[in-house]
């Protein structure tokens, strides 16, 4: 198919959310984003890293394991399995997972139009500094870099910090993903310059389209100043109609040529011309 062909085209949706104060209200405004991504023709929404809670990781408090769920057995996937079902409309939820008692991960949760559970991606690189004291929480991902089979293509998440390590993105390009969502909580004055860098040269280098979204507000565990500008990036490593606001909540909903993929890497021939055989100094150091 040819790039601006309808049936090739992916409605997407990314949700900037403010901390509302609880875990519950929280849900609940989600469900009303999905069903709002849904009305505006959306095919596929991804919320933001660790959406139900506030960003804790500026403190280190262990009274915040609690916020922890088996994936999917616990409650929150459940309920969005339902909610997936009910909208038609492909999830990435990304939560914070209990495997057992004392072993928990940063993860994303991907769910099928039909509301089937496809499975999880566990964030594999955790930062530990200032404002992002990750390793109190998380342990680092152990299941690579799984690309989903969805209602609406390849899917792949790397999420938040993942996104400075260009290892994956490839990882996840030679693994046949058209999508790749990067839902964060990253800091204005830490990285706002990076935030339009990274990920639209991340979409550039392995030409497909990245989803890239952030939370938005201050809140009252630290002084991060989250700053939104959530966007999408096509393969040419352009914005798709721009970026969302770093000063409000939004939802951002934009179409998605996949057909783009093949035609920008026609011209571009960056994966016949890898040279794996000389990358061993990127595993043996």
């Amino acid at each position: 198919m040819a790039a601006g062909d309808p049936s090739t085209t992916v409605r997407a949706a990314l949700v900037q959310a403010e901390w509302t104060g609880d875990k519950e209200s929280m849900i609940v405004a989600h469900e009303q984003y999905a069903r709002d991504a849904a009305a505006a023709g959306a095919q596929v929404v991804c919320f933001q890293e660790l959406f139900y809670g506030p960003y804790f990781c500026q403190v280190q408090d262990d009274a915040f394991y609690a916020y922890a769920e088996a994936v999917p057995e616990g409650p929150t996937v459940q309920l969005f399995r339902e909610v997936a079902e009910r909208l038609g409309i492909v999830m990435v939820l990304p939560v914070y997972e209990e495997e057992q008692p004392g072993i928990l991960y940063n993860t994303a949760a991907v769910i099928d139009a039909d509301g089937t559970y496809l499975g999880k991606y566990r964030k594999n690189h955790i930062p530990q500094v200032k404002g992002f004291w990750e390793k109190f929480y998380f342990r680092p991902g152990n299941l690579g870099y799984p690309v989903f089979d969805t209602a609406v293509g390849r899917v792949g998440v790397y999420i938040c910090y993942d996104r400075h390590f260009p290892e994956g993105w490839r990882a996840l390009g030679l693994a046949g993903a058209q999508i790749v969502f990067n839902p964060s909580a990253t800091s204005r004055g830490l990285s706002a310059y990076l935030w339009q860098l990274e990920q639209t040269s991340a979409a550039c280098a392995n030409m497909y389209f990245v989803g890239a979204l952030n939370r938005i507000g201050i809140e009252d565990l630290g002084d991060n100043d989250f700053y939104g500008t959530s966007y999408f990036a096509d393969p040419r490593g352009q914005f798709v109609d721009g970026t969302a606001s770093d000063q409000a909540a939004e939802l951002v909903v934009r179409d998605l040529d996949l057909a783009t993929i093949d035609e920008v890497r026609a011209g571009w021939a960056f994966y016949r011309d890898r040279r794996p055989e000389t990358y061993g100094p990127l595993t043996d150091l």
